[in-house]
């Protein structure tokens, strides 16, 4: 997967975290609660002058009640149609795994396709507080090995196996193989964090 230039992908996130923050009337103390993030880290983010982890991410999207994928489409919707060379894709810089926004943006379905791809060995845990946002997920491993752990318990995944989850706590990700492991992500919002979220 071919990635943007990430000084730039480091802006656009840092602009369109910004503009969904106020979008929904937070103040940064207030998106610092949700998140558990810090408010000068926040800031960091969105001034671009900082490269956010997955874990970063995980944590202020839950936090705004959003997918990821928000933060990498522009406001404005590219249609019912995403061809692949438009697909946005950003690289986490503490595992070097791959992520690839498949779903097109402004269609106003809240079904998203993201394809992943995983470095051999590389080790990723999302742990952010979710209350009144749990995601809906399905992952199909499509090439490699995958172990997912969801609290106490723990799935082996080989290629074609699919595990669906309600995400609403901690998830780790694991490729323990020696080649990268690549799979696809169908996800949706399980509940309204509008009506759900004070």
């Amino acid at each position: 997967m071919e990635s943007i230039d990430s000084l730039e992908l480091d802006t656009r996130i840092g602009r369109r975290l910004k503009a969904l923050r106020q979008a929904r009337d937070l103040t940064l103390d207030d998106l610092a609660r949700r998140s558990g993030v810090s408010r000068a880290m926040i800031s960091r983010v969105e001034r671009g002058d900082s490269s956010p982890t997955a874990a970063l991410l995980d944590r202020l999207c839950a936090g705004l009640g959003i997918l990821i994928s928000a933060l990498f489409h522009e406001e404005r919707g590219s249609g019912p149609f995403s061809p692949r060379a438009a697909q946005p894709v950003w690289t986490d810089p503490a595992s070097g795994y791959l992520r690839r926004t498949v779903s097109p943006a402004g269609t106003g379905s809240r079904l998203e396709i993201v394809e992943v791809e995983m470095p051999a060995g590389a080790r990723v845990l999302l742990e952010a507080p979710r209350a009144g946002f749990r995601l809906d997920q399905q992952i199909w491993l499509l090439e490699g090995e995958l172990i997912l752990g969801l609290g106490a318990t723990e799935q082996r995944l080989t290629p074609g196996d699919c595990l669906a989850m309600l995400l609403d706590g901690p998830i780790s990700f694991h490729n323990p193989g020696a080649v990268p492991a690549r799979y696809a992500v169908v996800l949706t919002a399980a509940d309204d964090w509008n009506r759900t979220r004070p």
